[in-house]
């Protein structure tokens, strides 16, 4: 029987979640879709959850990791900054080390 190690991680700042798991996956669609109300709709998310955690990330940051346009006659969109790009790219990296680590780990110790 193999055994396995799960976890799942998340940043906070001031107590408040900042980036996790979500997020990221959030901060993902909206890159692929270039709307939230996309990127929404493609997780199975109402817009307004998405519109908070976008909103939350935004507030907790140093600088926006997520820029959107309202509608109109050319319509809206959103677009994730580089520093947002950034934050992705940190939070995957952070997360593979933590899984890396476990493996090291449960590696270390015999379980039968």
């Amino acid at each position: 029987m193999a055994y396995q190690i799960k976890s799942r991680i998340w940043i906070e700042s001031d107590e408040n979640v900042f980036l996790g798991e979500g997020r990221i996956q959030l901060l993902r669609a909206i890159a692929k879709e270039g709307s939230l109300s996309k990127a929404a709709k493609s997780l199975k998310m109402s817009y307004k959850k998405a519109w908070k955690l976008i909103d939350a990330m935004n507030t907790s940051a140093p600088e926006p990791l997520v820029i959107t346009t309202s509608g109109g006659n050319g319509g809206g969109g959103s677009q994730i900054t580089p520093y947002g790009h950034k934050m992705i790219a940190t939070f995957e990296q952070i997360n593979q080390n933590c899984w890396d680590f476990l493996d090291q780990e449960l590696a270390k110790h015999q379980l039968c």
